[in-house]
């Protein structure tokens, strides 16, 4: 089923109008994705997802997408507009002209349903880097606390800003072929906590492998593609000379 169309960006009724085609996929009734277009209001501070939202609430109610802050904080709104991984929360209607606006779920994930994609694997390969903070030996007293100086805390600030949104999995060229590389944010993760100074951890041997850093061919993409400007190329980068090093000089150290 297909919302009345009329031409994008004119008034109707005294007001302006965009059309968003949106990728639809009802495993119950269809064999692959099929386009639905509907015409929403052309509002200067509406993003994309207030436009989802007019479709679910006001056209078609069996609309499926994913969403939760709308303040660009939870990443849960992370789907492909007009090509790109975006946030849709953080993309206005106003960027796409007349329109029209194609909405489609994030690139190399299953498709669930409509815009829902499934994230179990993304998951999977955040727990698989250890993401949290591993102490030799030791055993915290619940009152324990480790100061840190603000040049410490900038040592690895910029990788704990990821808000697991997953634009730069959909981004990156190598993850979209080969589901097995260990992607961007997982590796940038284990980058935060090695640069951690309470962290006492060695990750290497869990990144140092063909799926892991290796498998990055340095496109780039997953940096562009990031909301909150983490720089996961580059902590693969960094992962990438300390393992050289290590094989060079097996002591090494971070």
């Amino acid at each position: 089923m297909s919302a009345k169309a009329t031409r994008a960006g004119r008034s109707t009724g005294g007001e302006r109008t965009i059309t968003l085609e949106i990728s639809r996929f009802r495993p119950e009734q269809d064999s692959e994705p099929v386009f639905e277009t509907f015409d929403v209001p052309l509002r200067d501070d509406w993003a994309v997802l207030d436009g989802l939202n007019h479709v679910k609430d006001q056209l078609d109610g069996t609309l499926s997408f994913r969403w939760s802050c709308r303040m660009g904080v939870c990443g849960s709104c992370g789907m492909t507009v007009n090509g790109k991984p975006r946030l849709t929360c953080g993309t206005f209607l106003t960027e796409f002209g007349a329109g029209p606006v194609r909405i489609e779920p994030l690139k190399g994930f299953p498709v669930i349903r409509d815009l829902v994609v499934e994230i179990d694997d993304f998951l999977a390969k955040l727990s698989h880097v250890k993401p949290w903070l591993i102490r030799e030996g030791e055993e915290l007293p619940l009152t324990t606390e480790y100061a840190q100086t603000p040049e410490q805390l900038e040592a690895y600030k910029q990788y704990s800003m990821c808000i697991n949104c997953m634009l730069c999995y959909s981004a990156c060229p190598v993850y979209v072929l080969n589901p097995d590389f260990l992607g961007p944010a997982a590796i940038a993760l284990a980058q935060r906590y090695n640069l951690d100074s309470r962290d006492q951890g060695d990750r290497l041997d869990l990144l140092n492998t063909d799926e892991g850093v290796w498998g990055c061919t340095f496109v780039g993409e997953c940096t562009s593609a990031c909301p909150k400007h983490v720089d996961p190329a580059e902590a693969i980068q960094r992962y990438k000379v300390t393992a050289a090093m290590r094989s060079v000089l097996p002591w090494a150290r971070r």
